[in-house]
């Protein structure tokens, strides 16, 4: 087990604390990549040999360090790669490490549901199941002909490894200055599906306006869903076009939150993440020739000199979206 994945208990609208939590990580190895809004991959091979300590002991360590400098408790799962440290991060709870031993990936994966594997998507997952392949365990046990055949070559051939507990990843060091977030937490946990979409109408908008504020363009967008058990759903995707449009961004939240297939899910928090961030002088805008889309963005530049002159509360954010 060389890669952990940590997942720091910030409260609500806390993010800012996170690039001290990442220093804290890099005080054992240089090899952190940042999962924002709470999140980071540590590779610890150089660390293990430097300390002395597997990566389970400095896990240990590193939640002490957290929670005594910084009062935050984090979730950490162990493995020899990072799909394996995420998954296992699923079964972690505060002050216990979920480990993956190596040679027992296959062991861990068996019982899961195929959805469980990243990567795997609703249709794939509709598909495999289709055909009996609902576990891990029966994916891994499949030939490798098959499952080519059910979702194509390429797919069927990383499925078919990472099943298998074949790991190819690897961890990217990074920041979180090339990315922005912007969560909305409910006072309860909330079923209401429009109180969802209201919920990701305010995030898409306070996101336009700060891409705005700072003349920079996103080229992702990242949902994630925290729901009553303390599990999440993150998907990500990719804009037609860099953008800092709050209609734009809205639309691509909706999208990505019908994709999840959510069936009166009990829903504690709904995060977005503005991410690839780039200058706006830099990015081309595609005409549309359609007024109202004009008009929106005219409104928006409208509301933005408010918010420069009034501050951050002049106009809701969300309220221009579309």
């Amino acid at each position: 087990m060389t890669i952990l994945c940590v997942r720091f208990q910030l409260p609500p609208m806390y993010e800012a604390a996170l690039p001290e939590l990442l220093g804290l990580l890099e005080e054992f190895t240089p090899v952190v990549e940042a999962l924002p809004p709470d999140g980071a991959l540590a590779d610890l091979r150089g660390a293990e040999r430097y300390f002395g300590r597997d990566a389970v002991e400095l896990a240990s360590v590193i939640r002490v360090r957290a929670l005594a400098l910084y009062g935050v408790d984090c979730v950490i799962g162990a493995g020899p790669g990072p799909m394996l440290a995420r998954m296992a991060l699923r079964d972690a709870r505060p002050g216990l490490t979920r480990a993956v031993p190596g040679g027992e990936e296959r062991d861990f994966l068996a019982g899961k549901p195929v959805a469980a594997l990243p990567g795997v998507g609703t249709a794939t997952a509709r598909t495999l199941c289709e055909y009996g392949l609902d576990t891990l365990g029966r994916v891994a046990a499949a030939p490798l002909s098959t499952l080519q055949r059910l979702v194509g070559a390429r797919s069927g051939r990383e499925l078919h490894e990472k099943a298998n507990g074949v790991d190819r990843g690897r961890v990217v060091p990074n920041g979180v200055s090339r990315s922005l977030a912007a969560d909305r937490s409910f006072d309860r946990d909330e079923l209401d599906p429009g109180r969802h979409r209201r919920a990701l109408l305010s995030a898409a908008g306070e996101l336009g306006a700060r891409l705005r504020a700072v003349h920079k363009v996103c080229r992702t967008l990242t949902l994630t869903v925290r729901y009553a058990d303390r599990s999440a759903t993150t998907r990500s995707r990719t804009l037609k076009e860099p953008t800092a449009h709050s209609a734009a961004l809205t639309r691509t939240a909706y999208d990505l939150y019908e994709a999840l297939g959510l069936q009166r899910a009990r829903v504690r928090s709904i995060a977005l993440r503005a991410e690839g961030l780039a200058p706006a002088e830099q990015a081309s805008h595609q005409l549309t020739f359609d007024p109202v889309d004009e008009k929106v963005r005219r409104i928006e530049e409208v509301a933005d000199r408010a918010r420069a002159k009034f501050g951050p509360k002049a106009v809701m954010p969300g309220s221009l979206a579309a």
